[in-house]
């Protein structure tokens, strides 16, 4: 298997903008796919080159088996991604477990002399905030219910019985991965974060979305906005704008 066939596997590029000087790489929450970011690689695509990474287990990649583990998963992304993080300035987007797949493969970059030049971690407490959830460990109709809760499963697929069995596996998969993530102590990054979350996400306080300031020896911000888990759904005009605008400065970029 070549690089790039293997660059194709784990990422999807909807709109190629390989002349753009910078690119975003988004990761998706547990059970998601990417086309998730279909519409932000649409928005974005003037601004930068969007990529949407593609875990185990779910659309064209259903017949495999996802790991189960973060870390695992962590390095398989970053070794199939090495040379297109490289090639050009790169932001990391991240959204609930795909914060932390963000974060764990920022610092396999930097570990291999690479540059990140931002982590937005969005709709996950810190990697070192933990809480005891057993998701993973409920039958079906238990992981159903948490779906519809956090309303971040397309409504379609949940009704649809045969189709969201086939999936099951992959979010099952999903959820162990993030609730038996155990962050190594002290970890940080170079790259500065921006954590971002809705008011009333259940998931993840204030506070917790906070101590993502205790993982970045770079500058820090934490934005709030209104809304759930999925509050990413209404707010994605200032979500989108606020990408913008870090996509479209001048920051510098060395590799």
């Amino acid at each position: 298997m070549t690089t790039n066939t293997v660059e194709g596997l784990w990422a999807r590029c909807y709109h190629p903008a390989p002349d753009r000087p910078r690119q975003l790489v988004c990761f998706p929450h547990a059970g998601g796919s990417a086309s998730f970011f279909h519409p932000v690689s649409a928005q974005l695509g003037p601004s930068a080159e969007v990529l949407s990474v593609q875990y185990p287990g779910r659309q064209d990649r259903r017949t495999e088996t996802s790991p189960g583990d973060i870390g695992i998963m962590a390095d398989q992304v970053y070794a199939a991604l090495r040379d297109r993080l490289r090639s050009r300035p790169t932001a990391f987007f991240g959204h609930s477990m795909g914060a932390m797949v963000a974060f764990e493969v920022a610092r396999r970059m930097e570990a291999d002399g690479g540059e990140l030049t931002h982590l937005f971690a969005s709709a996950r407490r810190a990697p070192s905030r933990y809480r005891t959830e057993s998701v993973h460990r409920r039958d079906d109709d238990g992981i159903v219910a948490e779906l519809k809760l956090l309303s971040g499963t397309d409504a379609a697929l949940l009704g649809d019985e045969e189709l969201l069995r086939m999936v099951l596996p992959a979010i099952r998969s999903d959820y162990t991965a993030v609730e038996t993530y155990r962050c190594e102590p002290g970890a940080a990054i170079k790259a500065p974060i921006t954590a971002l979350t809705g008011d009333s996400d259940p998931k993840t306080t204030l506070d917790e979305a906070g101590d993502w300031r205790a993982h970045t020896t770079g500058a820090f911000d934490l934005r709030v906005y209104p809304g759930g888990h999925f509050y990413l759904s209404s707010q994605a005009p200032a979500v989108l704008a606020l990408l913008r605008e870090h996509l479209t400065s001048g920051q510098e970029f060395t590799h």
